[in-house]
């Protein structure tokens, strides 16, 4: 799952990014919400969360994107474990 063994962030500051990423406001998200309840939640906004957590060193496909539910669920994804 990492192209290297360093984590860049922690699971607060990627939910703040995600924030960014889905153009919503800070703090609105604490990680419990349905992915099917955010309007901003499609496929750009899949590919756009891929972007994001490259850049960190997290390599993740669309494919894995198949079981996630939740917002946390996708952070799971990126092995950053909760604070």
């Amino acid at each position: 799952m990492f192209k290297s063994g360093r984590i860049f962030m922690d699971r607060k500051e990627l939910l703040h990014q995600f924030e960014t990423l889905l153009e919503r406001p800070a703090g609105s998200l604490n990680g419990s919400e349905a992915l099917e309840t955010l309007e901003q939640w499609d496929s750009m906004s899949t590919m756009g969360f891929i972007a994001m957590v490259a850049e960190h060193g997290v390599t993740l496909s669309p494919r894995q994107f198949v079981n996630c539910r939740t917002v946390d669920d996708l952070l799971n994804l990126t092995g950053i474990p909760k604070s």
